[in-house]
């Protein structure tokens, strides 16, 4: 699967945008995770993978359109890393609670649990979620 474009992925930002298309999830996973090692942020790997997988999916599910991802390294010690999963769809996600036996509908349990802060906002063409990871150390 191939990136559409590769927006930045020099200093304390990098972009990418994808097209609406289910390999795309494992290479999202792919780039997020180059880019944290790049970083020295090694330990927020796994975590970070898992829940990018999750909203780049909820994304696909919904749209068809590009999906951007977009990660922040903090300038500031202390700061979280930011992450962002945006698509051209308006309407923000609704959390839910998944019955056992449900294959689907936990994506955004996992974002709220996980992160320190999450959220969504409203741009000119779709939405953004957004969550927050605590940096280690």
């Amino acid at each position: 699967m191939e990136v559409i474009g590769v927006i930045d992925t020099r200093g304390d930002c990098a972009a990418w945008i994808f097209p609406a298309d289910p390999g795309v999830v494992r290479t999202a996973r792919t780039v997020v995770r180059r880019q944290l090692a790049a970083w020295g942020l090694d330990a927020l790997e796994d975590v970070t993978a898992l829940l990018v997988s999750e909203l780049v999916t909820n994304s696909l599910r919904y749209a068809h359109g590009p999906i951007g991802v977009r990660l922040t390294h903090p300038e500031e010690a202390g700061s979280p890393l930011l992450v962002e999963v945006s698509d051209p769809v308006p309407d923000a996600p609704r959390e839910r609670r998944a019955a056992p036996d449900e294959e689907t509908g936990r994506g955004l349990q996992l974002v709220a649990c996980t992160s320190c802060r999450w959220g969504t906002r409203r741009g000119r063409r779709g939405k953004t979620v957004w969550f927050e990871l605590a940096l280690p150390g």
